[in-house]
C-alpha cells in the first residue's frame, strides 16, 4: 500500500514537471522563433532592424521583470493555479499575435507570452530541484534543459520552417493549439493543495525589482540603437543599477521577501550565477544574428537559416538530458569542461565565416557551439542550486534567470550594435561579412570567458 502510494505520488509528480518542462519549453521557443521570422515580419509592417529586434529584447525584457513575481506565487498559490494563471497569460498572448494588425498588438502579444515564461521557469526548475530525489536532480534538470537549451535553439528552424511555408502567422496558431492542450492536460492531470493565503505580496520590492531589472535590459536594448554615450542608454542603466541596490536592502530588510537574498551566502550559487550569465551573454543572440547573416550575406531564405540551425539542435535533444545523467554520475566537472570547450571552439570557429563559406560548414561550426550550450545548460543550474537550503531554491531560481536575461540582452544588443558599427565603416563595403564577423567575436569573447571560469572555479 505504502509502495503504490509512493508510486502513485511520484507519478503526479512526473505529470506536473512534464506540463511545466513543456509549457516552460513552447515559450522559450516563442523567444528565439521570431528570429527566423523577422524579414518577414519586417516587411509587412515596414520595420528596420533596430526596431524589429525589440520582438526579441522586449521578451528578455518583460520575461525578466515578471520571474521575481513567480516565488510569489509558487507560496501563495497552488501548483496547479500558479500553472493556469501563466497559461491564461500564453493563450492571450498568442492569440494576439495570430490577429496582430500592426507591430503594436503583434507587441502587446509578445509581452504576454514572456509574462508566461517568466512564472513557468522558476517553477520547472524548482520542482526538479526540491520533489525529484537527491542524485536524480541533475537528470531532471538535464530534461528541462529541453525547455532552455533545446527549444530556443530549435526555434529559428521551427520559425523558419513555417515562415516560409505557411506564413509567421502559422507559428502562433501552432503556440495556441499546444498551449490549449497542456491547460487541458493541467485540469486533468495535476492535483495539489491550496497555497498561504497569509503570503504578502511586497509591492514596493516588485517595483524596485521591475525597476532594477527593467532598466538594465532596456539601457542593453537601447545599446543597438544609440551610442553607449547616449542618455538613452547609460541613464536606463544607472537607474537599473541604483534600483537593484534598493531592492536588494529592502530584501534584507523585510519579513517577507520577494527573494531571499541568504542565496548569495552560497559560493556554489554565486559561482555558477556568474557561469550562466556569461553563457547566456554568449549564445542567445547568436539565434538572431545567424539567420541574417544566412538571408542578408549568403542570399539564403529562412528555411535555409532554419537548416543552418538544425543538426545542432536535434542532437541537443538527446544531449540536455544526457549531460544532466552524466552528471549525476560523474560529477560536474568533467561534464562543463568539455561542454565548455565545445562552446569555446565552435564559438571561435564561427568568427572566421564569410559570404563564400559554405553553409555546410557553417552548420557545422553552429551544432559545435550548440552541443557546447546543452551540455553546461542543465547541469550548471543544477550544481548552483544545490548549494542551496531547499527553502530558497525558489529564489536563487528566479535571481538566477533575471539575471540570465539581463546577461542574454546585453549579449543580443551588443552583436545588434557591433553590426551596425560595423556596416558603417567605409571598409565595409570591400568586407561585407565584417559586421557578422564582429556579432560572432562577441559571442566568443563570452563563449571563452565561460570556459576560463569553469576551469578556475568550477569543482
Amino acid at each position: 500500500m505504502v509502495r503504490e502510494l509512493i508510486k502513485g505520488e511520484r507519478g503526479r509528480v512526473y505529470a506536473l514537471f512534464v506540463i511545466v518542462m513543456l509549457a516552460s519549453a513552447f515559450g522559450n521557443l516563442s523567444q528565439t522563433a521570431v528570429n527566423a521570422m523577422m524579414p518577414e515580419i519586417m516587411g509587412e509592417f515596414g520595420l528596420d532592424v533596430s526596431l524589429g529586434q525589440w520582438l526579441t529584447t522586449s521578451y528578455m525584457l518583460v520575461l525578466g521583470i515578471a520571474v521575481p513575481a513567480a516565488t510569489y506565487l509558487s507560496k501563495r498559490f497552488s501548483t496547479r493555479q500558479h500553472v493556469f494563471i501563466a497559461l491564461a497569460f500564453f493563450l492571450v498572448g498568442a492569440l494576439a499575435d495570430c490577429l496582430a494588425s500592426n507591430f503594436a498588438v503583434l507587441l502587446a502579444g509578445r509581452i504576454c507570452q514572456a509574462v508566461s515564461t517568466g512564472l513557468l521557469l522558476p517553477l520547472m526548475q524548482t520542482i526538479a530541484m526540491t520533489r525529484f530525489p537527491e542524485g536524480r536532480r541533475a537528470t531532471a534538470m538535464g530534461v528541462a534543459g529541453i525547455a532552455m537549451g533545446f527549444a530556443p535553439n530549435i526555434g529559428p528552424t521551427i520559425g523558419g520552417a513555417m515562415s516560409f511555408s505557411l506564413g509567421w502567422r502559422s507559428f502562433f496558431v501552432l503556440l495556441l493549439v499546444a498551449v490549449a492542450l497542456l491547460a487541458a492536460a493541467t485540469a486533468l492531470l495535476v492535483r495539489g493543495g491550496a497555497g498561504d493565503r497569509a503570503e504578502r505580496f511586497d509591492t514596493l520590492s516588485f517595483t524596485l525589482s521591475a525597476l532594477g531589472f527593467g532598466g538594465l535590459l532596456l539601457g542593453f536594448s537601447e545599446a543597438s540603437s544609440f551610442s553607449i554615450a547616449s542618455p538613452f542608454v547609460w541613464g536606463p542603466l544607472a537607474a537599473g543599477a541604483a534600483f537593484l541596490v534598493l531592492f536588494v536592502r529592502r530584501q534584507k530588510r523585510v519579513d517577507d521577501p520577494l527573494i531571499d537574498m541568504g542565496i548569495f551566502s552560497s559560493k556554489q550559487y554565486v559561482v555558477g550565477f556568474v557561469v550562466l550569465c556569461l553563457l547566456h551573454a554568449s549564445f542567445m543572440g547568436v539565434t538572431l544574428i545567424i539567420p541574417l547573416y544566412v538571408e542578408g550575406l549568403c542570399g539564403g531564405t529562412a528555411l535555409d537559416a532554419g537548416i543552418v540551425l538544425l543538426p545542432g539542435t536535434i542532437a541537443a535533444l538527446f544531449l540536455n538530458p544526457l549531460a544532466g545523467v552524466l552528471t549525476d554520475r560523474f560529477g560536474i566537472r568533467p561534464v562543463t569542461l568539455a561542454s565548455g570547450l565545445l562552446l569555446a571552439v565552435g564559438s571561435v570557429l564561427m568568427v572566421f565565416i564569410d559570404g563564400e563559406t559554405p553553409l555546410a560548414v557553417t552548420t557545422l561550426c553552429q551544432a559545435v557551439r550548440a552541443f557546447g550550450v546543452s551540455g553546461l545548460m542543465g547541469p550548471l543550474i543544477s550544481w548552483s542550486l544545490a548549494g542551496l537550503p531547499g527553502r530558497i531554491v525558489s529564489d536563487g531560481s528566479s535571481f538566477s534567470i533575471a539575471g540570465r536575461q539581463a546577461c542574454a540582452s546585453l549579449g543580443t544588443s551588443s552583436m545588434v550594435l557591433l553590426m551596425a558599427v560595423a556596416g558603417s565603416l567605409s571598409a565595409s563595403a570591400s568586407a561585407p561579412a565584417l559586421p557578422y564577423q564582429m556579432a560572432f567575436a562577441f559571442s566568443a569573447a563570452f563563449a571563452v570567458a565561460t570556459f576560463a571560469f569553469i576551469v578556475a572555479k568550477v569543482r
